[in-house]
């Protein structure tokens, strides 16, 4: 059984993709400087995602705040838009109006047991030591 990572690249006709693997042993690769990178690249990802989620539910944010942080996240997650993402530039302005607000909001209204909350999650979920 070879370990590694594969490669893809596509070729030929318009009509018939050729999908051509070419298998990376695990000899040429740093695994753990890859696995190291997928961590810091992991936590870097997923802090804003945590924080908006500690703060929904910390009982000390405001209800004001909890709805507007919703009501956020939803138009994210829907996928119909005021503006529709096919028209160039202006399609996104949307979505990172609606994006914008929760980053502020979040980084406002996040409290030191909200950040030790996220820290201890992100420890958890990413290990930065191995």
């Amino acid at each position: 059984m070879v370990h590694g990572f594969a490669r893809a690249s596509t070729a030929g006709s318009s009509t018939e993709p050729v999908l051509d693997v070419e298998v990376i042993e695990s000899s040429v690769l740093d695994e753990q400087l890859l696995l190291r990178l997928l961590r810091r690249a992991g936590r870097l990802l997923a802090r804003p995602a945590i924080e908006c989620l500690e703060l929904l539910i910390d009982p000390l944010t405001p209800p004001q705040v909890k709805l507007t942080v919703t009501a956020a996240l939803t138009y994210l997650l829907v996928p119909i838009d005021l503006i529709p993402d096919l028209l160039p530039v202006m399609g996104f302005t949307d979505d990172l109006m609606a994006l914008s607000t929760l980053l502020a909001l979040c980084w406002r209204h996040r409290t030191p047991a909200i950040q030790q909350r996220v820290q201890r999650r992100l420890d958890r979920w990413f290990p930065q030591g191995q």
